[in-house]
């Protein structure tokens, strides 16, 4: 969590132990290690960590959760959506934190010649490399309001008519 600032840390504390707890049942009988990815960042060593969360931690970054949550109230007092770029840590982060729906759609496609991932690289797994480099979707997501899912989904299928990309499909799909 070094690269994030200290509010968000705070805010992904809380979501990490959230996510030790769903997954608490495999932690508790040691088959955390059965899961593939093991590297520091993925999520069995996030649950692992997230076990030794304070009390007053979890407390404090509640109180956090409102704050956000809060500000999230005035945004949307003044806009109706968010349009962000898809699947970026900060407004998921947000977004898991206070509860807001999403709603992640392609916008077109772009050519990559190997694989991205945000989590920490895995020596022992790298990612692929594409020669001749693939054609991927390439994708952007939409915040809305507590409870109005309905508007987000409106203004997706309005932006999936407008992109028109709606029939193309990667090979294979």
């Amino acid at each position: 969590m070094g690269k994030l600032g200290w509010a968000q840390s705070r805010v992904l504390a809380v979501l990490f132990a959230e996510g030790a707890a769903s997954f608490e049942d495999l932690a508790l009988n040691n088959k955390l290690g059965e899961l593939k990815v093991q590297v520091k960042d993925a999520w069995p060593n996030l649950f692992r960590q997230a076990r030794f969360l304070s009390a007053v931690d979890f407390v404090q970054a509640d109180r956090l959760r409102r704050k956000v949550a809060l500000e999230m109230a005035r945004i949307f007092k003044e806009v109706d959506v968010l349009l962000v770029p898809s699947l970026r840590d900060e407004q998921l982060t947000i977004t898991n934190f206070t509860g807001h729906p999403s709603l992640t759609l392609r916008a077109g496609f772009v050519e990559v010649s190997e694989a991205r991932s945000d989590w920490a690289p895995d020596p022992n797994n790298p990612l692929p490399k594409f020669n001749p480099p693939r054609r991927v979707p390439h994708g952007i997501t939409i915040l809305g309001r507590l409870f109005d899912d309905g508007l987000i989904g409106q203004v997706g299928l309005a932006l999936e008519r407008a992109f028109n990309v709606v029939s193309e499909r990667p090979a294979g799909f």
